[in-house]
């Protein structure tokens, strides 16, 4: 899909499909009994993956995507009543989906959900602006903000990854392009 679009969207849409394909393969990556686990002071691998997911269900309200009102109803008042709300049911989830397969479900959900409300966006409606977290924005620089937060927390599973252990869940590139060193050449 992202290398039929030109431009931004097709840019970004393809940027999602490796921000994608990667959280899924470190959601399951994980074990479900370390599923709980936790370094000293931080979230734990569900918390980290429901965060991922309901961030990206909270930044789509934020630009008006009602992307999962079986999630969060309709919730009412101010734009800043509403997000309060959506937040304290985000911190909710956080601590009581734990489930390895529901977690994971979620995720593909909120992934799929950003990619809809993107890829249906038009020009002028990502241009619109938009005030979120106090300063006006652009719908656009929303969506960058999604994908800037699933690439920050996906760096905290890498990094739980190895605490635990566990292998990378994709090859490591370098070891392809290795031939390449001394040639000249690039990969």
């Amino acid at each position: 899909m992202a290398a039929r679009i030109p431009g931004f969207k097709g840019e970004y849409l393809w940027e999602l499909d490796i921000a994608e394909r990667q959280l899924l393969l470190l959601a399951e990556a994980f074990p479900g009994d370390r599923y709980s686990w936790r370094p000293d002071g931080a979230r734990s691998v569900s918390e980290v993956v429901v965060h991922i997911a309901a961030g990206n269900f909270f930044l789509l309200s934020t630009v008006g995507d009602d992307a999962a009102p079986d999630l969060y109803g309709r919730p009412e008042g101010d734009a800043i009543v509403r997000m309060r709300a959506i937040i304290a049911r985000n911190d909710t989830m956080e601590k009581t989906l734990v489930d390895k397969e529901a977690v994971i479900a979620l995720l593909k959900r909120s992934l799929d959900a950003v990619r809809n409300a993107f890829a249906n966006a038009s020009d002028s409606e990502l241009e619109r602006p938009e005030a979120v977290f106090g300063e006006t924005s652009t719908v656009r620089r929303v969506y960058l903000r999604a994908l800037t937060h699933m690439h920050e927390h996906m760096g905290q599973l890498i990094g739980y990854t190895r605490a635990m252990g566990l292998p990378a869940p994709w090859p490591d590139w370098r070891s392809g392009a290795r031939h390449l060193q001394g040639t000249g050449q690039s990969a």
